[in-house]
């Protein structure tokens, strides 16, 4: 078995391949590599026709710790690289994430680098909360990305624009040409500050679309993908944030006045302690009035507000992609006896009780909220109504292991309703609210489904 023992910049690492994995090594020692040769900080390849950035360091790591040499295949541009990987004119490609469209020819390694994207718009357009909400504006993309391949499938509201680098769509916003462009937090961050591109913002990100950034190979060497996954896996997060650290960084050399440095630094020293404080404190109290906002006080389930906002984008999502989508409504029975007879003071006590084991049952998929007085509704995106049964189940039977209140034992009825093609948002809560009122007619404690 080859073991590779290195020391670079880094403690020893000893790699195992397995004999096929050895074998391929020893017969295929050098990969040709395509990259963005206009992606600062990213990557590029410089005046000298040498492969550089954060890429080209993560490979150097990769390299030393794989054996495996590579072998850069200049290209003029993104476009040409993609197409060299789909031709077979290069076994792999730097720096990219994975999409449907490049699975076709390629497969791809663990990340080797995440990065959030984000969307970066002039200084005086609004927060971006959801794109979905921004009818006839413009989003410009590099010609080739992965983003621009998401955002086209996802917000068919957006009017994509196409440019041939990067600087050039931050130029297009900075310049009214378009409304925004959505790019990595690092090469927003770099550009904005590099250019000196002031009239532009970060204006908000989108869970879900961050940056993976890994490896493709084509997809006739699966043997090479598991080589460099092992050597992905020995980079630790130190190395990755000193790599960064080189590239973003701007360094201006100038004459040294050691003293006046001395000064400037403790000032600024100063300064940063108390922005960071104050930053800390202001964050801290956005999230309190973000949580405060979407929280109901009582149970700490989402109140009506938030959980009716998650119930139209649930439903929009399960129509765009054609996914299964259901909703359970509940509310607690006889309810209004438990307030008569021992306070609403108790009552409340149970909704906490309720809320408590609502939380402890569903699945981390599911979306929980207070949808009014005893009434509760649970999202269940990805599910069919057979599965929300069962979960609803779960949940009747949770809410009666929490005991009696003598002489009453308290229960609740569920209704369930799947969505439809017929369906609208209305027409859906209505049919699990139809539901939930058979399970009241029917006897109580029990799930019933339209």
């Amino acid at each position: 078995m080859l073991i590779l023992l290195l020391s670079v910049c880094s403690p020893a690492f000893a790699l195992e391949f397995t004999s096929a994995e050895e074998e391929y090594i020893k017969n295929n020692p050098e990969v040709r590599l395509c990259v963005d040769p206009d992606w600062v900080p990213f990557e590029r390849i410089n005046e000298d026709g040498k492969h550089e950035g954060i890429a080209a360091d993560l490979l150097a790591l990769i390299s030393s710790r794989t054996g495996i040499t590579f072998t850069l295949v200049p290209t003029k541009d993104w476009d040409e690289s993609l197409a060299l990987s789909k031709s077979g004119g290069c076994d792999a490609l730097s720096f990219l994430n994975s999409t449907p469209q490049r699975e076709e020819w390629l497969i791809f390694t663990e990340p080797h680098f995440t990065d959030s994207n984000v969307f970066v718009t002039r200084e005086e357009h609004s927060f971006i909360a959801d794109p979905a909400d921004l009818p006839d504006e413009t989003i410009v993309f590099p010609k080739g990305t992965a983003m621009e391949e998401l955002i086209r499938r996802d917000y068919p509201n957006l009017k994509i624009i196409l440019t041939d680098s990067e600087i050039g769509a931050f130029n297009m916003v900075s310049d009214r040409k378009a409304d925004m462009t959505m790019r990595s937090l690092i090469m927003a961050a770099y550009t904005i500050k590099k250019q000196g591109l002031f009239n532009l913002k970060i204006s908000g990100r989108l869970p879900g679309y961050k940056n993976y950034l890994r490896m493709g190979v084509v997809k006739e060497k699966s043997m090479l993908r598991g080589i460099l996954n092992k050597g992905i896996a020995t980079i630790t997060n130190a190395e990755r944030e000193e790599i960064i650290n080189r590239h973003v960084s701007i360094n201006v050399q100038t004459p040294a006045n050691y003293r006046l440095l001395m000064q400037i630094f403790a000032v600024a020293a100063v300064l940063l302690i108390i922005f960071i404080r104050w930053n800390m404190k202001l964050r801290e109290l956005n999230k309190r009035l973000e949580k405060a906002s979407q929280t109901d006080v009582l149970t700490g389930l989402y109140n009506r507000t938030m959980i009716d906002s998650r119930y139209y984008g649930e439903f929009e999502r399960s129509r765009r992609y054609v996914r299964p989508f259901s909703v359970i409504m509940f509310d607690v029975d006889h309810f209004k006896e438990v307030n008569d007879k021992f306070g609403h003071l108790e009552g409340d006590k149970v909704l906490v009780k309720i809320a408590a084991a609502l939380k402890e049952t569903v699945r981390n998929s599911d979306i929980a909220g207070r949808w009014g007085g005893e009434e509760f509704l649970i999202l269940c995106p990805e599910t069919a109504a057979d599965d929300a049964v069962i979960l609803a189940e779960r949940i009747r039977a949770a809410v009666r292991s929490l005991g009696n209140r003598d002489p009453q034992q308290v229960t609740v009825s569920l209704g369930i309703a799947q969505s439809e093609e017929s369906d609208t948002p209305d027409t859906l809560l209505l049919r699990a609210d139809k539901a939930l009122y058979q399970a009241k007619n029917s006897g109580r404690d029990r799930v019933c489904r339209i």
